[in-house]
């Protein structure tokens, strides 16, 4: 069943999910599913509306066109965007040594959950290609030495495959502001959480020695400044005082690993709007 979903962020109105919803059932469409919020800090309006193409009067080709004309007259021109069921977004996974986060958005990718395209596999080693390789996904080796031209070849290459956006799936690099500012609200991080917080190497070892009780992991969209992007989803699990090192690292390998694909699915599903510094899910 092709659909089409509009995402909507304006000052709020009276009358705007009237206007939208009619605009919708005038020309045929049977609603699928409607998600709105009102900031009520920034005043703003977000919605999210899903509706089948099947049936529906006006062909995709002129829709963003009417929605314009929709936009001008319910005053929501702020900003708008449409896309379509039938075309996958393109997802470039960058990876360094660590292979947990990479197997398991391949294999949910495989299995049907991640309704996206991978083209590409970026790593500025070469130790994960084997599995680049065994799902049949083009592997890219750019060593990382030299950033400014590391960063020049993956650019070229990203912009070769037509890619939509990035997902770090541990990735150890830093990105520069400029790389962010070509992927703005793109590129899709995953990091271990710490309560309390742990800077610097072994933060696993230094949980142990403080006995933390809850570990988790937190996906945020990059910007230029280190870590402080917008946040998508967050996870936590418990640990204990009978956890060795061992048990609290797979324990934060499993909670980074479904948080980072929940994340990756709300993008593909066009679900996210970015508001300042933080997200709306809708």
């Amino acid at each position: 069943m092709e659909s089409a979903i509009l995402k909507i962020s304006c000052r709020d109105r009276k009358g705007l999910i009237a206007g939208i919803t009619n605009f919708v059932y005038s020309n045929s469409g049977n609603i699928i599913t409607l998600g709105e919020f009102v900031d009520p800090e920034t005043k703003l309006f977000f919605m999210r509306i899903e509706w089948e193409l099947n049936g529906f009067k006006i062909k995709t080709r002129d829709l963003p066109r009417e929605i314009g004309k929709l936009a001008e007259k319910l005053g929501f021109s702020d900003l708008w965007e449409i896309f379509y069921s039938d075309i996958k977004p393109r997802m470039a996974i960058f990876v360094s040594k660590y292979d947990h986060c990479l197997y398991d958005l391949l294999l949910r990718h495989k299995a049907g959950e991640l309704k996206c395209d991978i083209p590409l596999i970026v790593s500025n080693h070469q130790d994960l290609k084997k599995v680049a390789d065994a799902f049949k996904v083009d592997f890219k080796h750019i060593p990382s030495e030299n950033k400014e031209e590391s960063e020049k070849m993956q650019l070229e290459l990203l912009k070769k495959c037509k890619i939509d956006f990035i997902v770090l799936a541990r990735y150890m690099q830093v990105l520069s502001k400029d790389f962010v500012s070509h992927f703005e609200s793109r590129i899709i991080n995953i990091h271990h959480s710490f309560l309390p917080a742990f800077e610097g190497a072994k933060a696993y070892h230094q949980a142990h020695e403080r006995g933390v009780k809850i570990i988790g992991a937190t996906s945020h969209f990059v910007i230029k400044t280190l870590d402080q992007g917008p946040i998508i989803q967050q996870g936590v699990v418990s640990a204990s005082h009978k956890d060795t090192i061992d048990d609290l690292m797979t324990k934060g390998r499993d909670i980074e690993r479904t948080v980072l694909a929940d994340a990756v699915k709300l993008f593909i599903e066009h679900r996210i709007f970015v508001s300042g510094n933080r997200t709306v899910i809708l």
